[in-house]
């Protein structure tokens, strides 16, 4: 646990990408916003714990490359020149024609294995990719990761998931967080629903929510046409005061860029095979912004009254201390939610 509690004190933000229906994106999406970070100066990690289909190291661009070993741990593959966007996933590390048929111990075990020997070095942003629903995977990441970074409240659903509160602090608290993807159709946000409130019950932080493939982008006319149903997203994200972070639409040549050289030509302007259309761009410049912004919004670990307590303090003042604070809690909520619909409605989607 003291290395865990190492290796991620040295990152600032964990993001992991959630769904709660398979096949919405969620690997093209992890793996855009990771390079997207890294063209606005960050240094990035993507870590794959999709251990049944992992499909990072395709949609990334280097599917041939190695994770080597160092005394220090496990080297991430990185895919530019810089050594700012890394990445670590099972399909490094098994054949391509290997079936992954592992029960919930053994995916626990790489999963620790992952967070506790890969060496990031000092990341700003590690995006966590994972498999869809609220499987063995995710209830070992959220236990792994909450036991490493302290949090000041904990849910009592908590307990359940046998996730304790440690007394330890870590120098600079790392900021922990999901983003949730989801696709227009009423049979995806079903699911999303699903997902949102495994999210309320282990106490992981909903940054947003990503609305994929909505509509289709005409790569000759770049105007978007729907095909599917529209609206899901951002009527969910209201109903349940989500930040919407961005409608994507489907653009077939993102879906060559994956298929073929992989993302990390983003990183490259002058490649002529970069031609994203400007509304990808523009959805995922709106994701960045909600990122950088929840991650100024840092929390101490500790609560805010506790150097404040005196002994002698009379017992009615006391009373009415919690009284105040519990309805300044309820001001600032309030406040945060008109903030988040005034921000998602000036946006255009």
């Amino acid at each position: 646990m003291d290395q865990l509690k190492e290796r991620l004190g040295l990152i600032k933000n964990v993001v992991v990408i959630l769904s709660g229906k398979g096949g919405v994106g969620k690997s093209s999406v992890s793996a855009v916003l990771a390079t997207t970070l890294v063209k606005s100066g960050y240094r990035v990690g993507i870590l794959d714990l999709d251990i049944t289909g992992p499909n990072i190291p395709r949609i990334i661009g280097a599917p041939e490359k190695k994770i080597l070993q160092s005394e220090k741990g496990w080297i991430p593959v990185y895919v530019d020149k810089e050594k700012k966007l890394g990445v670590i996933s099972i399909g490094y590390l098994i054949s391509k024609k290997d079936a992954v048929i592992w029960r919930g111990p053994r995916k626990h075990g790489i999963i620790n294995q992952f967070l506790v020997d890969v060496n990031w070095g000092e990341l700003d942003y590690l995006i966590i990719d994972t498999p869809p629903g609220t499987s063995d995977e995710h209830i070992s990441l959220v236990e792994l990761l909450h036991k490493a970074i302290p949090t000041s409240t904990l849910n009592a659903n908590i307990s359940k998931l046998r996730i304790i509160a440690e007394e330890e602090t870590l120098e600079e608290k790392t900021k922990l967080g999901a983003i949730i993807v989801t696709t227009p159709q009423e049979v995806a946000l079903i699911d999303i629903k699903k997902e949102i409130n495994f999210c309320k019950k282990v106490n992981l932080e909903i940054i947003g929510l990503i609305e994929n493939m909505s509509g289709f982008l005409c790569p000759n006319c770049d105007e978007i046409h729907q095909i599917f149903s529209s609206g899901g997203g951002i009527n969910l994200a209201k109903n349940l005061f989500i930040n919407l972070l961005c409608k994507i639409p489907l653009d077939p040549r993102l879906v060559e860029i994956c298929d073929k050289d992989g993302v990390k030509i983003l990183l490259d302007e002058n490649n002529e095979k970069n031609k994203l259309g400007k509304p990808i761009l523009k959805a995922f410049d709106q994701v960045i912004e909600f990122v950088e912004e929840w991650s100024k919004d840092r929390e101490s670990n500790t609560d805010s009254d506790g150097d404040d307590d005196e002994d002698d303090e009379d017992e009615d003042d006391e009373l009415q201390k919690l009284n105040d604070e519990e309805e300044n809690k309820k001001k600032k909520q309030m406040l945060k939610r008109a903030k988040k619909r005034k921000k998602m409605e000036s946006f255009d989607f």
